[in-house]
């Protein structure tokens, strides 16, 4: 047996309702099911998932996360639809300050960010495989350039279908 994908993740966060309200504001999340502690997130309505993203509250006491200091999750990479869309969240991190960095990585235009937690996570469009540069190699990382790649691509390319 193989795995075909990814089902939902699981983040344990000072405060459930915070991030929460993050990833439903920002990135268009929206709540599918909350009980005291823990709220469950579905991408969008049509979802297969009874949830794609679940958070635990547990206190604001628990420390920062650890970066490159010990083992653990570096990130969770949510993909979108279209250039169009990756523009417009793009615009939302950043000027909630949440945005971190972005990239071209040849298979994908990526933006990293942090959710109020300081966990980061990052928001790509896949380029559609037969639209790939064969020269480019798919582990690179280039600086983003979205004008070009909206000139490439245009706003409303679907993204690269995965299973």
């Amino acid at each position: 047996m193989a795995v075909t994908r990814l089902n939902h993740a699981v983040l344990w966060v000072r405060d459930a309702e915070v991030t929460a309200s993050f990833y439903v504001d920002n990135l268009g999340f929206h709540v599918a099911k909350a009980v005291p502690g823990a709220i469950f997130l579905q991408t969008h309505p049509n979802s297969l998932n009874d949830h794609d993203l679940g958070v635990f509250s547990i206190g604001s006491e628990a420390g920062p996360p650890t970066e490159r200091r010990n083992v653990g999750m570096y990130h969770l990479a949510w993909e979108v639809e279209t250039l169009r869309e990756l523009i417009d969240i793009r615009t939302r991190l950043f000027d909630v300050g949440s945005l971190v960095g972005e990239s071209s990585h040849g298979v994908s235009r990526s933006l990293y960010a942090k959710d109020p937690d300081g966990l980061e996570f990052e928001v790509l469009w896949a380029v559609p495989v037969d639209l790939l540069d064969p020269t480019v190699d798919d582990v690179t990382t280039a600086p983003l350039d979205l004008a070009g790649d909206v000139e490439r691509f245009g706003l409303d390319l679907p993204a690269r279908v995965t299973a």
